[in-house]
């Protein structure tokens, strides 16, 4: 489980991150990466924080409880090397609900080092 402080609830977090951060898709993961303006801000720096959606088309309420759990327990152990302040949008494919953790594991390392790498769109 997530902590209380390492999650996004609302709906604009959701979107401020999906609309303004970075996307990069690999395998049945996209995660949208929104990382901080500034790293020298003097204000306390608040945790790195993390968002599922896991949509209708990857099967029924079992299932998709099952694939938010692997993917809650896969980002957890990866929050912490993410900068402070950074959200985090985890988006699950359809073929989500077939893949083994070991896949899941990859593909959320693949796509969390692209959107890390990629350099930020001018808007």
């Amino acid at each position: 489980m997530l902590a209380a402080a390492q999650r996004l609830r609302r709906r604009g977090e959701f979107a401020a991150a999906v609309r303004a951060g970075r996307r990069a898709a690999r395998g049945v993961l996209v995660v949208h990466l929104m990382l901080p303006e500034s790293t020298t801000s003097p204000a306390p720096a608040t945790p790195a924080r993390a968002g599922f959606v896991v949509p209708k088309a990857v099967g029924g309420a079992v299932v998709r409880n099952r694939v938010k759990r692997r993917l809650r327990h896969l980002v957890r152990e990866r929050l912490a090397g993410l900068p402070a302040g950074t959200d985090l949008v985890v988006r699950a494919l359809p073929g989500a609900a077939e893949r083994g953790y070991p896949d899941l594991s990859s593909d959320l390392d693949a796509a969390l080092a692209a959107a890390l790498a990629r350099k930020p769109d001018r808007r």
